[in-house]
């Protein structure tokens, strides 16, 4: 692992976006830092700020408690200046920050060293369920006896894949193995301190340009088929699913509810609705959802009404928080949360931190969390069969 703080954005299709080097930072432990993470954005006007936003800011935002173990460890948030930050469009490289001095020609020369190898090193980790085959049937079961109750209409349910006495000699090179799976749009790999987050992540979370936000919740998920014949009448099946639109449409519907809070009048507007997205390893139906905002509207205000995603809670957004932590076995820390940047601009780009591995080097533990969404017309041994789906498409190529 290097020794000071490195990340890396890949859209995977030719552009990208490598900070690192030593800067201020913000590492917050607790729940209750909207205010300290504001305070941080507003000390560093006009710079870039790397950050890393864990699924359990949502007990300060709403007031909520987390009593599952926490065996990840990760910090609430990570709000990072880097000395560095390069972007990469096709072949050019362009020095956002920074110069181009010894040490970050010798980063680079590394850097894309690692990233040209053809082979990666199996990963060889024997990953476990935490939660069993019984125990995950009986709790979606449980959960769609809420939503009969009328408590909740959907809820995102989670389990985790963990791997102990692991060492990741070469987290960056893991993660470009993972990469070579996944090429996925909202790719990073983030390391601070003893924590490593190697993402394929197809989600995005929040991007703002100007005024605009834009968010695309992902709800809806198929396997890819052994030809493109079989692609196509997955893609068809994943379309026509009453089970899979109603996911999509009752998130559409939340998403509009966070972002009304926060818009212009009447800018919410949704730019996508059930569309259908191809990905390395499975297709996913994705809408987008946009609005505009007034130049008062300050970061934390967007966070404190979006955060976290709709798609990785559920609704209503606070009944499906309260029943996730009262069924889940674990807590979500970064996975579920966010990592992305705010530019100088005031822009900033926020993915979800989904397929992703999770790694504290200090433990040697490793974590895959994955997880779905559970309506009234849920099969929970089909919901588990589709977490495999999306969990054993990257573990099982990674160990090879």
């Amino acid at each position: 692992m290097y020794n000071y703080p490195m990340a890396f954005l890949d859209s995977n299709n030719g552009s990208s976006t490598l900070a690192f080097g030593e800067g201020e930072c913000l590492i917050l432990e607790s729940n209750e830092g909207l205010a300290d993470i504001q305070a941080f954005v507003d000390l560093h006007p006009k710079d870039y700020i790397f950050m890393a936003l864990s699924y359990d800011l949502k007990n300060g935002i709403e007031k909520l408690e987390s009593t599952n173990q926490d065996f990840s460890n990760f910090p609430k948030a990570i709000l990072w200046v880097p000395k560095y930050v390069i972007r990469r469009e096709q072949d050019k490289i362009i020095f956002l920050k920074g110069e181009r001095d010894n040490f970050s020609q010798k980063v680079m020369k590394e850097f894309l060293e690692q990233e040209s190898k053809s082979e990666f090193a199996p990963l060889n980790a024997d990953f476990k369920a935490r939660t069993s085959l019984e125990d995950y049937i009986k709790h979606v079961n449980l959960l769609k006896e809420e939503i009969q109750y009328g408590n909740i209409y959907e809820i995102n349910y989670c389990q985790e894949f963990y791997a102990e006495n692991i060492v990741l000699s070469n987290p960056l090179g893991t993660y470009f193995k993972l990469n070579n799976i996944t090429k996925a749009p909202y790719s990073n790999f983030f390391q601070f301190n003893e924590f490593s987050i190697l993402s394929g992540s197809p989600e995005s979370y929040l991007q703002k340009t100007g005024n605009v936000i834009k968010t695309s919740p992902i709800k809806g998920t198929r396997r890819r088929g052994v030809n493109s014949e079989e692609d196509e009448q997955l893609k068809v099946e994943l379309l026509n699913d009453k089970k899979e639109r109603a996911e999509n449409v009752m998130i559409v519907d939340l998403v509009r509810n966070d972002l009304s809070r926060i818009a212009k009048k009447s800018s919410v507007n949704v730019d996508e609705f059930l569309g259908i997205h191809t990905f390395e390893t499975v297709h996913q139906m994705i809408s987008t959802i946009s609005c505009e905002v007034e130049d008062s509207v300050s970061f934390t205000d967007i966070l404190q009404a979006t955060f976290p995603m709709g798609s990785m809670t559920g609704a209503p957004k606070f009944s499906a928080m309260n029943l996730i932590d009262e069924h889940e076995d674990f807590q979500r820390g970064i996975y579920s949360g966010s990592i992305g940047y705010i530019a100088p601009n005031g822009d900033f780009d926020l993915n979800v931190i989904i397929r992703s591995l999770i790694y504290n080097q200090k433990k040697k533990y490793l974590s895959c969390p994955v997880g779905g969404a559970i309506t009234i017309l849920a099969n929970a041994e089909d919901e588990y069969d589709e977490c495999l789906v999306k969990v054993k498409g990257i573990l099982d190529q990674m160990n090879v």
